[in-house]
């Protein structure tokens, strides 16, 4: 008898739980089982009927990139209850439904586990009463569950996110950079009111990707009794050094150190009586909810859809319901129950004035985001120690621009000022290097730059020619620069490595530097991610949501080329996030026998009803079979049954303002990279650092320049080894619905 699972949504609707669904019907497809959809959540498992629904392979087409959930959420009274209870179990019998993936927050999950404990009493109980058979009682003797977050508030113990909870974060920052250039114009306050009942995570980073002037969190309220003092001190210096705006993010739980209320009104009336000033107030509400999916959470959900399937399938009567996560950005498993509890104990530490113990479960990356936001929101940086050594930290952008890069100059400015030295902004890249192109930075000089894209202090490709070394060398002796902070692509990374090997030729070399990774192609050594590559792949998933629409309405196939030279990343990563059909990649190479299986694919879809396929294409997947190649090949041999289309995105990925995602990941690791300077020109090394930072299985790691040609294939510009071509088994899976689906060999996630 082959396994029957339903999935179901329930609680609070969070962007990215459609693509979960698809995920979890079509890995469950794949694996053999039987699939259906649960509709209304528990309301609808307690209904029966038609809320109760088989799901085959196209039920779920055209959703990954759908906001809300398609097959409905509510919450459930009557499920509270013990009969209520028995008539949902009663409903899954009728379906031999013995499994369940259930996505939603802690209080679904809760409720899922209450099902399974009283699973055997409701058998007992059913089968005395007549409504079910004791064939039926022998063959679901037990319930399996897999849980899934779907959450906006990112508010879950045991997992590093939760789906929804990066789209959310889109929504406030398209709404705070938006309200910037209103408040800029007219020099007027803004109070921003964001969701966060028990977390803060939503204030905490949009704070610290806006650039807002000060955020309250329910985690750590202000170390002052009086706030209010303190806050309008703070705006009023930001305006005396020039600041036309004033932005303050409240969390909706945001309280004070006795555990009062913190409200945007109370914020507003703070500001508005201390200052003098005319505040307004946006309450942001569901719609940090509602829209279209991120790139991001597309591709989690899809994850943690396939792995929650996975955990069913390989389930045993023993085993408790597990809860799916994320953590050091690979799926993971833990008790559903255990994580719920510690859940729990967060927030009844909030309650209980315990902030740091609150601020301690919450892990090291939230506590460093809030140190570094601390920092950045101050109108000025703190007076530097009377007899402290001020070093000049020159700091530049090289290589191609990244959406991000403004971020992390803005960061490194403004913490090398507060640790009482000189930020020294050398001007396109290595370029300006050699003809001496540097200037002192202010505080304010970088003022409203984490909201930009590009580079402010340009940048450019250029690796210095031997000749040039002597050039730079002076340059940086003349201007006393005593470190070196890049911040770029391969070009940038190319270039400190020559000056490292050139260290035992020119003293000057002999310095700490530092590289920071930003590419749009995510291809840098000794990092899994690069500023700029999320905003990339956000700029692609949207185009290719309305190149969807295009082609559904007429039977049309497009061919998308995207960017990343002779790096996968990005055409794997929008594939997985467009639910295209194909994706070409140089890491594998396109041969003949690859199309001629496509063209079939293609044809025998359309055959039979599809509407609409999506090829995505690396730029440099192969030399011969381009994309105008591809789009008259496909054209040719679609015949009648669909026409193809081209759509070749170029420069728009570099392009637009940062994600928060590059805009928090350019901070955090400037923030790091600051530190590790400033300390190795504290230290009496014999020889100063030359490195190269990443974030590796999210945690922040050094790879030394020399080791970069051991990790690094300088042919392609690519890592030797990388991570996300684990995930193109998943994107195979997904995309096209197997011919022979017994003994599945799950994808690594």
């Amino acid at each position: 008898m082959k396994k029957r699972i339903g999935v179901l949504t329930s609680g609070g609707d969070a962007p990215g739980m459609n693509a979960a669904v698809r995920a979890v019907v079509r890995g469950g497809l794949s694996s053999g089982a039987e699939m259906f959809a649960i509709y209304e959540g528990y309301s609808g498992m307690i209904d029966g009927g038609n809320s109760v629904r088989t799901m085959d392979w196209s039920s779920v087409g055209g959703i990954l990139h759908r906001g809300g959930t398609v097959i409905g959420s509510a919450r459930s009274d009557a499920f509270r209850t013990v009969e209520g209870r028995r008539r949902a179990v009663r409903n899954l019998l009728e379906h031999d439904i013995d499994a369940l993936v259930v996505i939603g927050g802690d209080g679904s999950l809760t409720g899922a586990n209450v099902l399974r404990q009283e699973w055997s009493d409701h058998l007992v109980a059913l089968l005395e009463a007549g409504e079910i058979t004791p064939q039926q009682a022998e063959d679901h003797a037990y319930l399996t569950i897999a849980g899934i977050v779907g959450s906006i508030d990112n508010d879950m113990w045991g997992t590093d996110m939760t789906i929804g909870a990066d789209t959310a974060l889109h929504r406030i920052i398209a709404a705070t950079d938006a309200i910037s250039s209103t408040a800029a114009s007219h020099q007027r306050a803004f109070v921003l009111e964001v969701m966060g009942r028990h977390a803060g995570y939503l204030a905490l980073m949009s704070a610290l990707a806006s650039g807002a002037d000060f955020a309250f969190i329910p985690e750590s309220p202000p170390d002052v009794p009086d706030w209010r003092a303190t806050l309008c001190e703070i705006l009023s210096d930001g305006r005396k050094e020039g600041r036309r705006d004033s932005m303050v993010i409240v969390a909706e739980g945001a309280v004070d150190r006795e555990g009062n209320p913190i409200t945007a009104e109370d914020v507003r009336s703070a500001i508005a009586e201390g200052l003098n000033e005319d505040v307004r107030i946006t309450v942001l509400g569901h719609v940090q909810r509602g829209g279209s999916p991120s790139a991001f959470d597309r591709i989690l959900s899809t994850r943690m859809g396939v792995a929650a399937v996975r955990t069913i399938m390989e389930a045993t009567p023993e085993d408790e319901p597990m809860l799916i996560g994320i953590s050091s950005n690979r799926i993971v498993r833990r008790g559903l129950m255990e994580c719920v509890n510690h859940n729990q104990e967060i927030n009844a530490a909030i309650n209980a004035r315990d902030f740091n113990k609150a601020m301690e479960m919450r892990g090291p990356g939230f506590q460093s985001a809030f140190r570094t936001l601390r920092t950045l929101v101050r109108a000025m940086p703190h007076e530097a120690p009377p007899n402290q050594r001020r070093l000049r930290i020159g700091i530049m952008n090289a290589g191609g621009p990244a959406p991000g890069m403004n971020a992390a100059i803005r960061a490194a400015v403004r913490l090398i000022l507060d640790k009482g030295h000189v930020p020294i902004g050398i001007e396109r890249g290595f370029r300006g290097l050699v003809y001496g192109e540097m200037r002192e930075l202010k505080w304010m000089d970088v003022d409203g730059w984490a909201a930009l894209g590009g580079s402010e202090l340009g940048t450019s490709r250029k690796v210095p020619r031997e000749n040039e070394y002597y050039t730079m060398a002076r340059q940086l002796e003349d201007n006393k620069i005593d470190a070196l902070l890049m911040v770029g692509g391969w070009a940038g990374y190319q270039s400190c490595i020559n000056l490292y090997n050139e260290r035992s030729v020119f003293k000057a070399f002999d310095i700490p530097i530092v590289c920071v990774p930003a590419s749009i192609n995510n291809n840098l050594p000794g990092a899994d991610f690069s500023i700029g590559s999320d905003t990339a792949l956000n700029s692609i998933a949207d185009v290719v949501d309305k190149i969807k629409q295009s082609a559904v309405a007429s039977n049309r196939c497009f061919v998308v080329e995207v960017m990343g030279g002779y790096c996968g990343y990005l055409a794997l990563m929008s594939a997985l996030a467009s639910g295209a059909e194909r994706a070409y990649l140089h890491e594998e190479g396109v041969t003949l026998s690859d199309l001629e299986k496509d063209i079939h694919f293609l044809n025998e879809g359309f055959r039979h009803g599809k509407r609409l396929g999506l090829i995505i294409r690396n730029e440099k997947s192969n030399p011969l079979y381009d994309t105008n190649f591809l789009a008259a090949l496909f054209e040719q041999e679609g015949g009648d049954l669909f026409n193809v289309r081209m759509a070749v995105l170029g420069h728009l990925q570099q392009g637009g303002d940062p994600t928060p995602y590059d805009r928090n990941t350019a901070t955090l690791l400037t923030a790091s990279a600051i530190e590790i300077v400033v300390e190795a020109c504290s230290a009496s090394e014999e020889e100063p650092p030359a490195i190269c930072l990443g974030l590796v299985d999210d945690r922040f790691t050094q790879t030394h320049l020399y080791q970069v040609s051991r990790i690094f294939d300088q042919e392609f510009e690519r890592p030797k080894k990388q991570w996300w071509m684990r995930l193109r088994p998943l994107a195979s899976m997904l995309a096209q619905p197997s011919q022979d689906s017994e003994g599945i060999n799950y994808p690594e996630m």
